[in-house]
């Protein structure tokens, strides 16, 4: 009986001991996956159009129009890709899989980035509407929409592609080789940032539905005679679901973070379509702006306070920045549309 009962102690102190083994294992990887997304959560920081260019490696004291804003198309898919820990929106494992603040900042980034690779491919490598497409830019724009969560094959793989047909450009813009064009024009400018001043504006009205608002329906505001498939109330509720504000938020974030990059870029190639139409200082004004949003955050999370209470509202202060780039913008396109 005695030795029965000591080999049950024994069978037992050994079940314990593996028990506590095990439970040990998986706290250090929970530990060790926080404070490695903690690290990963990190957003790239800015990068001055000159590093941008030099990039590129391009042996010429004068780089060809158009090189600026290819390669700042490649240096945010590339960044993307490279930052720390990779690019995590389609990450199946830990701690990519619980991290939601910088997926929505690359989904943010990615959006940007499409937007730039179609005005490449739809206005700016092209004289007219009748002109061929460059066949670079007919590979990389396709590839750069593919979808962003998308594990096997991965979007890595595609959005590598992307980069690569966009460098491709570049390097025969440099070489002034195989019919690569860049149209530093008004119209092509204007049409652009049309695009990019109905992103900001969505991304404002977001944000600034963190608090709930009652809204009118605009819609019809300047044509009583347009008809829709479905009627509108004349008032309705918008708020964000409170899970989802910081997604809301860190998506703007990532995209401020991307367009500024590229309308550095675009400073530098449509130079002088800028100082006849007298509107670089509209456009460094939405650039100031844009650089507002990349403040660093001091709270450990986006908070979501009233509009005058008693905690601060990020999205809101987020919201007046993309607002106040948004009607900059505006003010940029009607100078440009100037004769």
């Amino acid at each position: 009986m005695f030795n029965y009962l000591k080999a049950r102690l024994a069978n037992l102190a050994t079940s314990s001991t593996w028990f506590v083994c095990v439970l040990g294992v998986i706290t250090l990887y929970l530990v060790g996956a926080v404070l490695i997304g903690i690290h990963f959560s990190q957003a790239p920081s800015q990068v001055g159009i000159d590093k941008i260019i030099e990039r590129a490696r391009i042996d010429s004291s004068a780089p060809a129009i158009g090189t600026a804003t290819v390669e700042t198309l490649v240096f945010v898919i590339e960044t993307l890709l490279e930052k720390r820990g990779g690019y995590l929106s389609n990450d199946v494992t830990l701690p990519g899989l619980w991290l939601d603040n910088m997926p929505n900042w690359e989904f943010g980034a990615l959006v940007q980035s499409r937007d730039l690779a179609r005005a490449l491919r739809k206005d700016f490598s092209r004289s007219q509407s009748q002109s061929t497409e460059d066949i670079d830019l007919v590979v990389a724009e396709p590839a750069l929409n593919y979808d962003s969560e998308k594990w096997f094959p991965s979007a890595e793989s595609s959005y590598s592609k992307s980069a690569e047909a966009a460098r491709s450009f570049g390097n025969r813009l440099a070489t002034q080789g195989e019919n690569a064009q860049f149209y530093a024009r008004a119209d092509n400018l204007r049409n652009y940032l049309a695009n990019v001043e109905t992103r900001l504006g969505s991304l404002s009205q977001r944000l600034s539905a963190s608090v709930g608002q009652i809204r009118f329906n605009t819609d019809f505001m300047r044509d009583l005679n347009v008809n829709q498939s479905i009627e509108n109330l004349t008032e309705r509720r918008v708020k964000t679901p409170w899970f989802e504000i910081d997604d809301v938020f860190f998506e703007s974030r990532g995209s401020a973070w991307a367009l500024l990059h590229i309308l550095r870029a675009i400073e530098h190639d449509f130079a002088s379509v800028l100082e006849n139409k007298n509107a670089r200082i509209s456009l460094r004004q939405v650039i100031r702006e844009l650089e507002s949003t990349q403040q660093t955050v001091w709270s450990p999370m986006i908070l979501n306070g009233s509009g005058f209470g008693l905690f601060a509202n990020h999205s809101l202060v987020m919201a007046s920045y993309i607002s106040r780039a948004h009607t900059a913008l505006s003010d940029l396109r009607a100078l440009l549309s100037q004769g």
